[in-house]
């Protein structure tokens, strides 16, 4: 890559399609871009500089031919050199971000375009750190990016969690790859004062979702409590965890003084993490893992009378793209029918999507008809997002992925 201002080739914009970069939009979709012969020609995740049709200069970004999002802008000054030192800078201001909101290193510390790094994440788990590379710029920044993380955090271990589905898109390979260090097995972390394990090399995304932490601590303060027949009751709540995954709702339920917790989800590595973090955090007494397809169990329970105080659904994305929505918004619709079937009349019911397809109104009107559908009503206590470590480029709330409701059930 050139990451040199001078030996950067020139990217020319078509007439008239500048305007939105100009007001602080950071992508060039490839019907905004003149490609002709030479710019298709351009190999995939090179510096370029960008210009106007007039030739006027509108800063560095990276460049790919054969993508949608053409190029991902870095830095308005087109002089930027795309050196360790620049990497190097972005990090610090990321991470003096982090460290004024959280008081221990586990967070995510790099969050794509919402910290400057485009196709750039970076999941921290004290001396150890998890990269992913998700677009082809990056990952020919990599050699000055790791460089960059050294200076900055001086971490034991690095692990480059280069798996996901985007990466194809790119043009990209997909691996697993440890480039610092050695991680001999799960890793521990800590978060609203609950200590976790998390699988930084086989475990799903980078082995941890920091995104629901806040969400996480609502409803475990919401796990103290179960229903009584007059209102709040002084016995503490039945939970059950639906996609419970590693126990982060779970665990964290126990830990705040739930009576009972069941933590359902069809990955028995992940049930095992779970189980162990309940053994680290004492609460093992009151937690029973539970290996099963989510909605067979739902029905199981249902059929059978279970209902508890607290139920938590937090799945994987039923929406990977948009040719899914459809049968994506029928799943989020047959879950919240299932999981308020389970919930007690007063009881909270939580349940999120992460898929960023899924509009938030869309996925409201999906839980809406399934509480319906299950002959109940609600009334939403809280809406939220990710925290605050998945910060929101202002120009691309399309980013904003995580959405979820907490509803008190009737």
């Amino acid at each position: 890559m050139a990451t040199e201002p001078g030996l950067r080739p020139v990217l020319r914009l078509l007439p008239g399609r500048d305007a939105r970069l100009k007001r602080g939009h950071p992508w060039v979709f490839s019907n905004e871009v003149a490609m002709d012969e030479t710019a298709k020609a351009l190999p995939p995740g090179g510096a370029v500089t960008l210009q106007s049709a007039e030739g006027q200069a509108l800063g560095v970004a990276m460049f790919n031919p054969r993508t949608l999002v053409a190029a991902r802008l870095l830095d308005r000054d087109a002089k930027a050199p795309l050196d360790a030192g620049f990497i190097a800078r972005r990090l610090k201001r990321a991470l003096s971000l982090r460290e004024r909101l959280f008081d221990a290193p586990y967070y995510r510390l790099v969050h794509a375009e919402a910290d400057g790094l485009p196709g750039l994440v970076i999941d921290r788990f004290g001396d150890v750190v998890v990269v992913q590379l998700n677009t082809a710029g990056m990952e020919k920044l990599r050699p000055v990016l790791l460089q960059a993380i050294d200076q900055v955090l001086s971490p034991q271990a690095v692990v480059l969690r280069n798996d996901g589905a985007i990466r194809a898109l790119e043009g990209l390979d997909q691996h697993v790859t440890v480039v610092k260090g050695t991680v001999d097995g799960p890793v521990k972390l800590v978060e609203n004062g609950v200590a976790f394990f998390a699988d930084l090399l086989g475990g799903q995304k980078t082995g941890w979702f920091y995104d629901q932490r806040g969400n996480r601590a609502f409803m475990a303060a919401l796990a103290r409590r179960g229903v009584g027949a007059q209102g709040a009751s002084t016995q503490p709540a039945r939970v059950i965890d639906l996609y419970s995954h590693t126990g982060g709702f779970a665990v964290q339920a126990a830990a705040s003084g739930a009576g009972e917790v069941v933590a359902v989800d069809r990955s028995e590595p992940a049930l095992a993490l779970a189980e162990r973090a309940a053994r680290e955090n004492r609460v093992a007494q009151r937690c029973r893992f539970v290996r099963a397809d989510i909605f067979t169990e739902c029905e199981r329970l249902a059929d059978a009378g279970e209902r508890f105080d607290v139920v938590i659904a937090d799945p994987p994305a039923f929406v990977k793209s948009k040719k899914d929505l459809a049968a994506g918004a029928r799943g989020y619709r047959k879950l919240a029918r299932m999981a308020a079937r389970l919930t007690l009349p007063g009881g909270i019911l939580f349940i999120a999507s992460c898929s960023h397809n899924m509009e938030t109104e869309t996925f409201a009107e999906q839980v809406r008809r399934g509480l319906a559908d299950a002959g109940r009503s609600g009334r939403i206590l809280r809406a939220a997002g990710a925290g605050p470590d998945h910060p929101v480029h202002p120009y691309l709330p399309e980013t904003a992925y995580l959405k979820s409701l907490a509803l008190a059930v009737d």
